[in-house]
């Protein structure tokens, strides 16, 4: 790429936040981590109680990127196929020859809202596994690639148990960033009363689309990370290992620790938060601005931390202090 084409690429990511801003008031935090997961060519999942536009970011995002979109409702009752897909038979109406033919499902997208994703049962929530970690979905034996990019924005709600299923760790770790939705300032949601009980709002410009994605992603891997950084980053994923680490929270709370993934997805949102930011270089700050939602589904706490009200972002916190650069 020219330095043209670069800075012409980057010039439309501050466009893109204004498009979503249009329809998202605040939420500043959340949805640089969403475009964070997004160029860096991951996975991310929302957690947040209803209402707090979960839904709407993604629909919003897809609208602004102007990438082929599907919504799939989870329930207790959907199958891997209705997710997938399925073959059908088909006849040819000349010869009389039949055979059978594979039907897409809504998985074949490029951005999927994978809606309440902890209401389905895990047989139909492992039919995800092979498509977020592969990009391809094997049916009947043939592989079916699914359309680059590929981003897969999956929500549930904390506080809603009764017909759930919760996410195995296997699936948690396919996911780049679990990202917590809180709710608004007072300011901000005087600002969503104001623009939503009035008159329909402005719509969303697509700025991105599916060739720019692609460059940006490719771009990410360019950014620079210092070996001392990477070192940092090496160190601090291995501290969350109980049978290995030095940090007295994780010796005391830890029951299971993160693996190498965790490594490879901070080095790489980092990357992406500095190409977000206009920088050519990852810094200190943006490996520790995303080490909560890189981090916070891949650590395990044991019965002691539940029992004290500790969470995975209390861990995290106290390996920041603990672990120097």
């Amino acid at each position: 790429m020219t330095e043209q084409e670069v800075n012409s690429l980057l010039a439309k990511l501050p466009v893109l936040k204004a498009e979503i801003g249009k329809v998202i008031v605040g939420q500043e935090t959340v949805l640089d981590e969403v475009l964070v997961a997004l160029l860096a060519g991951g996975h991310a999942l929302l957690e947040g109680v209803p209402g707090l536009a979960k839904t709407l970011l993604v629909r919003t995002l897809a609208a602004a990127t102007d990438l082929p979109f599907r919504r799939i409702q989870f329930t207790p009752d959907l199958m891997p196929t209705d997710i997938l897909g399925t073959e059908v038979l088909e006849e040819d109406h000349g010869t009389g020859h039949r055979s059978f033919k594979f039907n897409p499902g809504p998985i074949f997208a490029s951005l999927v809202l994978a809606d309440e994703i902890n209401r389905t049962p895990p047989k139909t929530q492992a039919a995800l596994l092979e498509a977020m970690q592969e990009g391809h979905v094997t049916y009947a034996g043939q592989e079916h690639a699914l359309p680059k990019p590929f981003f897969l924005l999956a929500t549930q709600n904390p506080i809603e148990q009764s017909g759930t299923y919760p996410l195995p760790e296997a699936q948690l770790d396919r996911f780049l960033l679990y990202v917590r939705i809180g709710y608004p300032t007072a300011d901000e949601e005087l600002a969503v009363l104001r623009g939503t009980t009035g008159a329909a709002g402005q719509a969303v410009q697509p700025v991105l689309g599916g060739a720019d994605i692609r460059a940006l992603q490719a771009l990410v891997r360019q950014v620079s990370l210092s070996p001392e950084l990477m070192d940092f980053v090496n160190r601090l994923v291995r501290a969350t290992r109980p049978a290995t680490s030095e940090v007295k929270f994780i010796k005391d709370y830890g029951r299971w620790g993160a693996g190498p993934r965790a490594g490879q997805a901070l080095i790489l949102c980092a990357k992406a938060r500095a190409l977000l930011h206009g920088r050519f270089a990852a810094t200190l700050e943006d490996i520790r601005t995303l080490a909560p939602p890189v981090l916070r589904h891949r650590v395990l706490l044991n019965f002691n931390a539940e029992a004290e009200n500790l969470t995975t972002d209390d861990a995290v916190v106290e390996l920041l202090k603990a672990v120097q650069v």
